[in-house]
């Protein structure tokens, strides 16, 4: 009588499931080192500290993933190599922002002051300190009356094409008028609104309200693009909920629609006044060059920040003392600080608005 026995497995070996790591500080001391080899050339030939900074940078992004692919392998050192390219890309993007900022703010804080901001640039005396409270005024005053002009219309036209004209002939040519609208040079605007104005009014004609109909020229196709994009994302659900419940179009629309879409469309104009915020070429043309403050868009010459910014730096003056900084280049850095503290209030503000009207979600 046999037994049967049960045919023995091969033992297998086992099976890892965790691969080597480098250390988690792999990535400081690869720069360190790279630092330290870049160092050397740099200091024999004499190359400066962007030439190191861009050394040091190129054997980082070549020595971690070498690294990387012996201990880690061919996935690991891909990984390491990407994110190398990605944080490059992230430097070279933000090192010009930041030393711009620095730029400015070094240039032109000292220029600012109380009187530098409450004063214009009419003297009634020689020896009388002059601001830019003229071009401030102007620039808000202007920026604002471009506004009121885009944003309503910019902001019906993006409801139209959503909501009423879907694949209509009408719809579509407003789309590609607002396309070739938000790549017309800001120039281009401005002798629109300068030749516009001087058939109604007459030659020699110089308003605010000239700079603010040029500002909405290129302010029109960035509201409606924006509110057009904020509207697609509100869900086709709060639309058919509403429709369900009897609630009409138009109503559905102002009250379901746009409180749901509010952050993005307040976001969306923030960028379009950005956008025009820093214009000059168009300013230049249709609002003119005054020194005297003008509070009024509808009467006489208005002057903005921009363009007494360029026209300081093209008529700087003469220096005080031989080898100074002359008064005009002191009065540009400092409005063209102003105007970049301008732009980052309005941000802020958008911020808080969006905040304060968004749509309150629960879970």
């Amino acid at each position: 009588m046999s037994v049967a026995t049960a045919p023995t497995r091969p033992t297998s070996e086992p099976i890892a499931f965790t691969q080597a790591k480098l250390p988690r500080s792999a990535p400081v001391l690869v720069a360190v080192v790279a630092a330290a080899a870049a160092a050397l050339p740099v200091l024999l030939l004499d190359w400066g500290l962007v030439v190191w900074a861009l050394v040091a940078g190129l054997v980082y992004l070549v020595a971690l993933p070498v690294w990387a692919r012996v201990v880690e392998g061919r996935r690991g050192a891909v990984d390491r190599m990407v994110t190398g390219l990605v944080w490059a890309a992230c430097l070279v993007a933000i090192v010009p922002l930041v030393s711009l900022l620095y730029t400015v703010i070094d240039r032109g804080l000292p220029a600012i002051n109380s009187t530098f901001l409450t004063y214009s640039m009419y003297r009634t005396e020689l020896d009388q300190e002059v601001g830019i409270y003229h071009a401030l005024i102007g620039t808000l005053l202007i920026t604002l009356g471009a506004a009121v002009i885009s944003v309503p219309i910019g902001i019906m036209a993006a409801i139209y094409l959503i909501e009423y004209g879907k694949g209509s002939r009408l719809a579509r040519w407003i789309t590609f008028l607002v396309d070739v609208m938000t790549g017309i040079p800001s120039i281009v605007a401005g002798l629109f609104a300068f030749s516009l104005f001087i058939l109604v009014f007459g030659p020699s004609t110089r308003l605010g309200i000239g700079g603010s109909v040029a500002l909405s020229l290129l302010m029109i196709p960035v509201v409606v693009r924006s509110t057009e994009e904020m509207l697609r994302l509100v869900p086709a659900d709060l639309r058919e909920a509403s429709y369900a419940l009897g609630v009409p179009k138009w109503r559905t629309i102002v009250k379901v629609v746009l409180p749901t879409a509010l952050g993005g469309i307040v976001t969306g104009v923030t960028l379009a006044i950005a956008r025009v915020v820093g214009e000059t070429a168009p300013l230049l043309l249709i609002a003119g060059l005054t020194t005297r403050t003008n509070f009024n868009v509808f009467s006489e010459r208005m002057t903005t920040l921009p363009v007494l910014i360029y026209t300081q730096n093209a008529n700087p003056g003469i220096a005080e003392t031989p080898g100074g900084t002359p008064p005009g280049i002191e009065i540009a850095w400092g409005g063209a600080l102003v105007l970049i503290l301008i732009v980052m209030m309005l941000n802020l503000v958008a911020r808080v608005i969006g905040a304060i009207f968004a749509p309150k979600t629960g879970h």
